[in-house]
C-alpha cells in the first residue's frame, strides 16, 4: 500500500465525529444573520421601510436619501453581530458564488478613524468584468462591470462579512450572472399569469413562482480525497474498480445516517438556520456516502440564492468535520450519480397554488389552465429545457439507469391522463360555440380535490407532476438552479401570453363565454402537445424508438443540445420577454461550450498523469517482483519452472498488454487533444472533444482498472472504491 494511501486510511480511521451542540430551537435560530422583515421594521425609518417593501413586493425605485437610510440601518444591525467587511454577493457565469469583501473601517481627518457604510456602497460596486466568463461581451481591457443591489433577496450575514445579494452586469449593460435573467423571467411569468388568472379571479394582482430543490452530494473523507489527484482536480474519480459490494444491496437508502455524517448535518442545518435556509430533511441516498438535504418551497429568487448559498455552506461546514463533499453529476462510476430535482408552481398573492386542484369545477378550470399551458410549454421547447441542464458532468448521469434520461417528456400520472383523455373528446370536430358549457365543467369538476397520492410516481421522467407541483428531475447536483428556472418561467410566461391571445381572440371571433372559449383552446392543446406525455419507463430502449416517432428530441451531449440555445426560436423568446437580448444568448452559448472544452481538457490531462505517473510505474514495479519470483523458481526448479511459474507468467504478459495500451492510448489521446486545441470555432472544437478525445478516457481508465485488479494491494497508489465509499 502507498504510504500516502497507507496515512490517509489511518487518519481516516482514527476519526472520531465532531461534537455538535444543538441546544435551541431551529425556530429560534431560523434568520438571525438575515436581514428580514422583522429587522428592517426594528431598525428603519416608516419612510424607508415602506419604501424598501415597495422595492421588494412591486419593483419601485429607492431614492438615493432612502437608499443612506437602509445602508445605516443595516451597517448597524451588522456591527452589533460583530461584522467587519461588507460585499456584494453574486453569481458569475462560472457556476459558483463570488465576493469581494471591504471593510466598514474608512479613516478621517486628525488620524482618526469611523466605520462607513453608505447608500451608494449598498446599491452598487465595480468588480472586474473582464476576468469572468463573458463570451467576448467583455475584452480584457475593457474590465469595467458592475454589481447592483438585490433587495428581493435579503442581505446576510456569514462569518464577519455583510452579503448583499446583487446582480452582475457589464458596463455596456448586457447581464453577466445567473440573476439578471432569472429576474425577468420571473416578472415576465408573474404578468403573464396574472392577466390568465383575471379570468378566474379579479383580485390576483402577484403571481409568485416558487421553488423546492433536493439537493444530493457524497461526503469523502478529505484525507482519501487528497490521496486522489482525480477527485481533487476533476470532483471525480477518473479510473477505478468498481467495489464488490456497491449498491446492490440497496441498504444504504433511507438507511441509519452514520455518526460522523450525522454531526456534519446538523452543523450544517444550525449555519442554515442562521442564513434563512429552511431546510427540512436529511436521508441517506441510493449510493454509498450519498446523501441528500432538501428545504421548504420558497419564491423561486430566495431559492436559487439560497441553494448557491448552501453549497458554499456545505465546502466550508465539510472543511470542520474533515469531509470534502462531491456535487459533481457523476462522482463514482457503477453507481448513482447525484441531481437536483426542482420542484417548480405558481402561487397567486391571493393564496392560491394555481397547479394544484380545487374544490369547484371553476377552480378546477383554473387548474387546468396552468397544468395543460406548463405542458404545451414544454412540448414546444423540449430541446432548450434538454439545453438548461446539459453540461458535461451531467451528460454522464441522464439516461445511466439512475436518471431521466435526455429525451425530454412529462409525467402525469394514470388519473390525471384519464382526465385529458376525456377533455379531448367530450366533442367531435371544429370548435363550436353551441357546445353546452355546463357538460364540460361537470368533466372537469370530476378532478378531486386533493391528487397527491392519486398517481405514482415515476423516477425516470426528467419533467413529471407530483400532485400540485411539476419536478423537473433532470437538473444536474452542481448546477446552478436558475439556470434551469429562467428557461422553464420563460417558456411558461410566453405559453400563457399566446393562450391569453387566443382565448380572447375566440371570445371576441365566436362570441363565446369566458369559460367555454378557456375550454376550446384547452382542448386543442390537449391534442397539440400529447406527444410529450409519457407514463412509462424513460430507460428502456423502446421509449427511444417511441420517442423518435413522436419528433422528440434526443440530444445525449452537451454540444448536441446546447445548439439549441441560440436558434432562432431560443433567441425570439428571450429578446420577446425581454429576458436576454441576443449579445447575452451568444455570450452565454459560447461560454458552456468553452466550459465543456475546459472541463474535458483538464480530465484528459488528469487522467494522463494519473496513468502515466502513478499507474504504469506501480504496474511496471509488480511486473518486476513477478519476474524475479520467476526467475528464483528457474533457479530452484531448472527447466520444471514453467509448470510452478504458469500463473506468474501469464500476470507478466496481462500487465504488459494493459502498460502498451495505456501509453498508446494516452499519446493518442494528447495528439488529438492538440489537434482539437488548434480548432478555432468554439461548436467545432466542443464536438471533436465529444467525439474525438472524450472516448480515450474510457479506453484508458479501462487498461487502468483492469491494473488495479492485477496488481498487488499493498503496492497499488490510489485509494480504492471500497475504501472511498465505505469507509465512515
Amino acid at each position: 500500500m502507498s504510504t500516502l494511501r497507507f496515512f490517509a486510511l489511518k487518519e481516516t480511521l482514527n476519526r472520531k465525529p465532531v461534537v455538535v451542540n444543538e441546544e435551541e430551537k431551529r425556530s429560534e435560530l431560523f434568520g438571525q444573520n438575515v436581514y428580514d422583515y422583522k429587522k428592517m421594521r426594528q431598525t428603519l425609518t416608516n419612510d424607508a421601510y415602506v419604501s424598501l417593501i415597495n422595492a421588494i413586493e412591486k419593483g419601485a425605485k429607492i431614492e438615493r436619501g432612502i437608499a443612506d437610510q437602509i445602508a445605516s440601518a443595516m451597517k448597524d444591525w451588522a456591527l452589533s453581530k460583530g461584522v467587519t467587511h461588507y460585499t456584494h454577493w453574486f453569481q458569475p457565469l462560472t457556476g459558483a458564488t463570488a465576493e469581494k469583501h471591504d471593510a466598514f473601517f474608512e479613516t478621517i481627518e486628525n488620524n482618526d478613524a469611523i466605520e462607513k457604510f453608505g447608500g451608494s456602497q449598498l446599491v452598487q460596486q465595480e468588480p472586474d468584468a473582464s476576468s469572468f466568463p463573458n463570451g467576448g461581451i467583455r475584452n480584457t481591457f475593457e474590465a469595467r462591470g458592475y454589481t447592483a443591489w438585490d433587495p428581493t433577496s435579503p442581505a446576510f450575514i456569514y462569518g464577519t462579512t455583510l452579503c448583499i445579494p446583487t446582480v452582475f452586469v457589464a458596463y455596456t449593460g448586457e447581464a453577466l450572472d445567473y440573476k439578471t435573467p432569472l429576474l425577468r423571467a420571473l416578472h415576465a411569468v408573474d404578468s403573464a399569469a396574472v392577466a390568465v388568472c383575471k379570468y378566474f379571479d379579479k383580485n390576483v394582482k402577484k403571481v409568485n413562482a416558487s421553488l423546492g430543490w433536493e439537493q444530493e452530494y457524497f461526503l469523502i473523507d478529505s484525507a482519501l480525497v487528497s490521496s486522489r489527484p482525480d477527485i481533487l482536480l476533476t470532483g471525480r474519480t477518473l479510473l477505478g474498480h468498481a467495489s464488490a459490494k456497491g449498491q446492490q444491496l440497496d441498504d444504504h437508502y433511507f438507511g441509519t445516517i452514520p455518526n460522523r455524517a450525522m454531526a456534519y448535518m446538523r452543523d450544517l442545518e444550525t449555519e442554515c438556520m442562521l442564513l434563512g435556509i429552511p431546510v427540512k430533511t436529511r436521508h441517506n441516498e441510493v449510493a454509498p456516502n450519498q446523501f441528500e438535504l432538501a428545504p421548504i418551497y420558497e419564491e423561486a429568487n430566495l431559492a436559487v440564492d439560497h441553494n448557491a448559498l448552501l453549497m458554499d455552506v456545505m465546502d466550508k461546514v465539510a472543511e470542520r468535520h474533515s469531509f470534502k463533499v462531491l456535487f459533481h453529476e457523476k462522482p463514482f462510476k457503477g453507481i448513482n450519480g447525484s441531481g437536483k430535482h426542482n420542484n417548480w408552481s405558481l402561487s397567486t398573492d391571493t393564496g392560491v397554488n394555481l397547479l394544484s386542484p380545487g374544490k369547484t369545477p371553476m377552480s378546477n378550470l383554473q387548474f387546468l389552465t396552468f397544468f395543460i399551458n406548463t405542458i404545451k410549454a414544454v412540448y414546444d421547447n423540449e430541446e432548450l429545457l434538454r439545453a438548461a441542464i446539459a453540461s458535461a458532468s451531467n451528460d454522464h448521469r441522464l439516461g445511466a439507469n439512475e436518471a431521466p434520461p435526455a429525451i425530454i417528456s412529462v409525467f402525469i400520472g394514470e388519473q390525471l391522463t384519464g382526465v385529458l383523455n376525456e377533455l379531448e373528446n367530450v366533442t367531435t370536430g371544429k370548435l363550436s360555440p353551441q357546445e353546452k358549457t355546463d357538460l364540460k365543467l361537470n368533466v372537469v369538476g370530476k378532478i378531486p380535490e386533493i391528487l397527491l397520492d392519486n398517481t405514482d410516481r415515476n423516477r425516470t421522467s426528467p419533467f413529471a407532476f407530483t400532485g400540485n407541483k411539476f419536478e423537473f428531475r433532470a437538473v444536474g447536483s452542481k448546477a446552478n438552479c436558475a439556470n434551469p428556472m429562467t428557461l422553464l418561467n420563460a417558456i411558461v410566461a410566453k405559453q400563457l401570453i399566446d393562450f391569453k391571445i387566443e382565448v380572447d381572440t375566440l371570445i371576441d371571433k365566436k362570441d363565446l363565454k369566458k369559460d367555454e372559449a378557456v375550454f376550446n383552446i384547452l382542448r386543442e392543446y390537449i391534442k397539440q402537445s400529447k406527444r410529450i406525455l409519457f407514463e412509462g419507463n424513460g430507460y428502456g430502449e423502446a421509449w427511444e424508438k417511441e420517442a423518435k416517432k413522436r419528433g422528440l428530441s434526443n440530444n445525449k451531449t452537451t454540444p448536441e443540445a446546447l445548439k439549441a440555445k441560440v436558434s432562432k426560436k431560443a433567441i425570439a423568446l428571450y429578446k420577446d420577454l425581454d429576458i436576454m437580448n441576443e449579445v447575452e444568448i451568444e455570450a452565454r452559448y459560447e461560454i458552456e461550450m468553452e466550459e465543456y472544452i475546459m472541463r474535458l481538457q483538464i480530465e484528459g490531462r488528469v487522467l494522463g498523469d494519473i496513468a502515466r505517473n502513478h499507474i504504469v510505474p506501480t504496474a511496471v514495479k509488480y511486473q518486476n517482483i513477478l519476474i524475479e519470483n520467476v526467475k528464483g523458481l528457474k533457479v530452484i526448479y531448472g527447466e520444471k519452472f514453467k509448470e510452478f511459474a504458469k500463473a506468474q507468467l501469464v500476470l507478466i504478459e496481462d500487465i504488459s498488454k494493459h502498460i502498451v495500451s495505456i501509453n498508446t492510448n494516452v499519446t493518442k489521446m494528447t495528439e488529438t487533444r492538440k489537434k482539437a486545441n488548434k480548432i478555432d470555432d468554439v461548436e467545432t472544437k466542443a464536438i471533436v472533444y465529444c467525439d474525438k478525445v472524450k472516448p480515450f478516457l474510457d479506453t484508458i481508465r479501462y487498461d487502468c482498472d483492469k491494473l488495479e485488479l492485477l496488481v498487488d494491494d499493498e503496492l497499488w497508489p490510489l485509494t480504492k472504491y471500497r475504501e472511498l465509499l465505505f469507509t465512515k
